[in-house]
Order: C-alpha cells, then structure tokens, then sequence
C-alpha cells in the first residue's frame, strides 16, 4: 500500500509580504541568533507578556442609561461589556479612538 503524504501548506496562497519572506528564507539571507541573544530576546518578550497581562480594577460612576447603552453594543458585539468598556478605553489612551 502506497504511503500518502499529507502537506497542510500544498494549497497556500501568500500574499507579497509574505512571499518575499518565504524567499529570503529560501535564499538564505536568515541566519540563527546566538545562545545569548536567543535569551535576551526571550527576556524581552516575557517582560513585554508580563505587562500585557497586568491589568488593574478600577471602579468608576456612569449614568444608567450609558451603562444599558454600552451593554446592547457589547451584546451586539457578542462580548462581555467590561471587555468592550477596557478596548475603548485602552484605544482613547493609545490615541486609536
């Protein structure tokens, strides 16, 4: 009985970006890191995680009918309002909003 191989990337389109990438690894042109920059930049992310993960209460007056309000757009949204209250928040103080 003949073995079938199976390949999960046969049928992938790539868009420019990532062809270009795909080429450059094909080329050659990526080289490994060293033991000790692999740990700096391991370092750096779990830092980076570790803030992203941070978050804090807080508690805060709003009029009843904002809080309805924003609750209909959360369940339109299909997420919990407190979710949706922090992305705005977090887009206002990141000037995204």
């Amino acid at each position: 009985m003949k073995k079938i191989k199976f390949d999960p990337f046969k049928n992938l389109k790539l868009d420019a970006y990532e062809q270009e990438i795909e080429d450059s690894l094909k080329k050659g042109e990526w080289v490994p890191v060293s033991d000790q920059q692999k740990k700096a930049l391991q370092a750096s992310a779990r830092y980076t995680l570790d803030l992203l993960k941070k978050k804090k209460n807080i508690n805060i007056r709003i009029q009843e009918m904002t809080l309805r309000r924003l609750k209909e757009k959360a369940a339109a949204e299909g997420l919990p309002y407190q979710t949706l209250v922090g992305s705005i928040l977090h887009k206002y103080a990141h000037g995204t909003l």
